[in-house]
């Protein structure tokens, strides 16, 4: 939103700065934003947990779903900040008990996206996270799975 006062927040640009970019990676063409040089640096971390946890501390969100893999780093430490539960959001085979699956487009094939059932209740209100939007697959299949069990 063009008048929203987080954009004009002085974190942003300390936040900013301590993700490396990475031209042409994984191919020619992206410019890969690379979220490891930020959790090395404590300040730009927290900065951004910050920002989460005041924007949604007080908009009854009772679980955090978290996109593998990054989604797994900063899901957790919102979550516990604002009181509310972690869910782990997962590629197919990776979470033991008994799941509900979304399949999602990727640029080539399809790919699944994994929750298990009996994780959130349809009384639950979600906030999901997730490190980057590329083609949207993965948060819009995230998106559908908890949408199909009334959250």
């Amino acid at each position: 939103a063009p008048h929203d006062p987080i954009l004009k927040d002085d974190r942003i640009a300390g936040i900013s700065s301590a993700i490396q970019v990475i031209p042409d990676f994984p191919k020619p063409g992206i410019m890969f934003q690379d979220i490891t040089t930020l959790l090395l640096d404590t300040k730009a971390f927290k900065d951004t947990v910050d920002l989460f946890v005041e924007r949604y501390k007080d908009k009854n969100i009772t679980v955090v779903a978290g996109v593998e893999a990054r989604g797994f780093i900063f899901g957790p430490p919102i979550a516990l900040a604002i009181g509310a539960k972690f869910v782990p959001m997962r590629k197919p085979k990776k979470l033991p008990g008994e799941v509900i699956s979304e399949e999602y487009s990727l640029e080539y094939g399809t790919d699944k996206m994994e929750m298990h059932v009996g994780a959130v209740q349809a009384s639950d209100r979600a906030l999901v996270v997730d490190d980057l939007i590329a083609t949207g697959g993965t948060l819009t299949a995230a998106i559908r799975l908890l949408e199909r069990v009334g959250v």
